[in-house]
């Protein structure tokens, strides 16, 4: 995932500069080519690819929350029980 968004920013930057260096390109050009072709595009492309992963983190978060009110709920074997009332 990360080597395909490294090649499109590489991709992206020589773009950028070939409009800054070129006769009729402005540097103005070559930062709206950048942040249109290159950092919208791969941030979104990048947020949608890493939902599957931020998924599993919550439901890894949410299983661990729930194992600890359980064992915060569970009674502890290695205490004695509290004696009955007569």
């Amino acid at each position: 995932m990360y080597l395909v968004a490294i090649a499109w920013i590489y991709v992206v930057l020589m773009m950028a500069i070939a409009e800054a260096t070129s006769s009729g390109g402005t540097l103005l050009g070559a930062l709206v080519t950048f942040a249109l072709y290159g950092l919208l595009p791969l941030a979104i492309v990048m947020y949608l690819m890493g939902t599957p992963m931020r998924a599993r983190a919550r439901k890894a978060a949410e299983a661990a929350a729930r194992d600890d009110m359980a064992a915060i709920s569970a009674p502890d074997p290695s205490r004695p029980a509290p004696p009955s009332a007569p």
